[in-house]
C-alpha cells in the first residue's frame, strides 16, 4: 500500500467530506478514498480531529453526525443563509412538534401511546409526514391485541440534527424550543398538517446548510 503524509490526508478527507452526497463514515473512507492507502486509525483520527479544530472558527463547520462527519454552516448563521434562497420556510403545529418529541424521547412508542400521553388522536397525515421524510420508522409491533406498530427515530433523524447518537439529545423542552425558534424565521401562516391532506414537504428545513448535500 502506498503511503500518505499528514497533510496530504488532511487535503483528501478535506475533499472527500466535501464532495460527498452525504455524511461520509470512517468505514466508507476505509473502503473508498483509503482503500489503497496504509493509513492508521491513529493517523485518521488525528487528522479528522485537526480538521475539526481547523474548521471551528469558521463559518462553514466540519461535524460528526450519526452517519458520518459532513461539513455545514454555523447554526447560527441559518436566518440570514435563508435569504439566499427565495422560499420561505414552513411552520409547523405543534401536533407536529409534540408527536416527534414523543418518538424521539420514548421510542420504541406506539401511536396509542402517543395520543395517551397527547390526549387527542394522532393524525395519520402527521404519522406519513414524518415517515416519508425518514425521520422516524416501524421498529416493531409490540406483543398486545391488534399488535399495533412501533415507531422509532432513525439515522437521518439524527444526522438532520447534527446530533451522534440518541444521547445526545437535550431535554424535551429544549428539543421542542429548539424546532419552535428556528420556524420563527419564517414569516409564512402556521401549516397545520391534521387539516391537510396535500402531498408537500411538511417537515422544516434545517437552519443550518449542509455543503455535502446536492
Amino acid at each position: 500500500m502506498s503511503k500518505i503524509n499528514d497533510s496530504q490526508l488532511k487535503q483528501l478527507l478535506e475533499a472527500a467530506i466535501f464532495v460527498s452526497e452525504s455524511p461520509l463514515s470512517v468505514d466508507k473512507m476505509r473502503s473508498t478514498i483509503l482503500s489503497e492507502l496504509d493509513v492508521s486509525s491513529r493517523q485518521l483520527n488525528k487528522s479528522l480531529k485537526e480538521l475539526e479544530l481547523d474548521y471551528a472558527p469558521r463559518g462553514v463547520k466540519l461535524i460528526k453526525v450519526a452517519s458520518g462527519y459532513r461539513f455545514q454552516s454555523d447554526t447560527g448563521l441559518g436566518q440570514l443563509l435563508s435569504k439566499l434562497w427565495q422560499e420561505t420556510v414552513p411552520k409547523y403545529s405543534r401536533a407536529m412538534l409534540e408527536t416527534l418529541a414523543l418518538i424521539a424521547y420514548r421510542q420504541p412508542i406506539t401511536r396509542g401511546e402517543i395520543e395517551d400521553v397527547r390526549g387527542v388522536v394522532v393524525s395519520s397525515n402527521i404519522i406519513r409526514a414524518l415517515t416519508e421524510r425518514q425521520w422516524i420508522k416501524v421498529v416493531g409491533h409490540k406483543e398486545v391485541p391488534g399488535k399495533p406498530a412501533l415507531f422509532a427515530t432513525t439515522p437521518i433523524f439524527l444526522d438532520y440534527f447534527a446530533l451522534k447518537s440518541l444521547g445526545d439529545l437535550p431535554s424535551a423542552e429544549d428539543f421542542t424550543a429548539n424546532i419552535e425558534a428556528a420556524m420563527q424565521a419564517s414569516s409564512q401562516p402556521d401549516i397545520d398538517i391534521e387539516q391537510t391532506n396535500q402531498q408537500t414537504d411538511l417537515l422544516p428545513k434545517d437552519p443550518s446548510i449542509k455543503a455535502n448535500i446536492h
